[in-house]
């Protein structure tokens, strides 16, 4: 199997919250995708979430009273890397960004969300 070129795959399409997955390790994929604007609140019940941001901006908003409505903003710089835990409810919020996701495989990105205008199948570019 050939390496895959990060850079590469990212100047091969320009279309955002479009995720491409690179690799898989075990249960995991690993997944680039442009971002930009507001994603919808989701959480995923039983994986974790990794997101790496490898250009741009992007804050996490991370859901923190159910009840109340509190959000905490997790403000990530480019090569900074967060852990979204399992069953928190969350958003990216992006400027311009590229990021690396690490998630189980089978993980919807749009999680829980009743709205699913934003959801996408990654698509398969390793060996492309």
């Amino acid at each position: 199997m050939a390496p895959v070129s990060v850079p590469s795959t990212f100047a091969s399409f320009t279309e955002t919250w479009s995720p491409r997955l690179i690799a898989a390790v075990n249960d995991q994929h690993v997944k680039i995708a442009r971002i930009d604007g507001e994603f919808v609140f989701h959480a995923h019940a039983e994986p974790d979430e990794v997101f790496y941001l490898l250009s741009g901006e992007l804050t996490l908003e991370i859901e923190t009273g159910a009840q109340t409505g509190a959000v905490e903003a997790v403000v990530m710089r480019v090569g900074d890397v967060y852990v979204v835990p399992k069953g928190a409810r969350h958003r990216p919020v992006a400027k311009n960004a590229q990021i690396l996701l690490v998630e189980r495989n089978g993980t919807v990105n749009t999680g829980d969300a009743p709205d699913q205008r934003r959801r996408r199948d990654p698509l398969d570019v390793r060996g492309a």
